[in-house]
């Protein structure tokens, strides 16, 4: 696990691209809890954590260039036009500091 930056460093609701071991990971705050996917599209190369909405009660992240959504759990898209995943990473905080470990995994 790599300490990436602090809690209140991400605003409530949004998404805050980090490096982790050379891999582009976009950091999902909503509450107090912290979601790490994979921070570039499937569908096209374009960063999530860029522009993107975070849909707080579906725990979601939609890119801001075509609109597909994919899921903080398991990194699946839930509309298309991306039919791939992206990956996701293992996030906790730990007095106040956010960790994620660089393995990611894809569903």
């Amino acid at each position: 696990m790599t300490i990436v930056c602090r809690l209140d460093e991400i605003e409530a609701g949004t998404a805050k691209k980090v490096v982790v071991d050379g891999k582009a990971v976009a950091l999902v705050r909503i509450d107090d809890d912290v979601y790490a996917i994979g921070d570039v599209c499937s569908h096209a190369n374009v960063s999530l954590s860029d522009g993107g909405e975070v849909w707080c009660e579906e725990k979601q992240l939609e890119c801001p260039k075509h609109g597909s959504a994919f899921s903080l759990i398991t990194g699946l898209p839930n509309t298309f036009p991306a039919t791939q995943p992206v990956a996701v990473f293992d996030a906790r905080v730990v007095d106040g500091a956010v960790h994620v470990s660089a393995k990611g995994s894809a569903s």
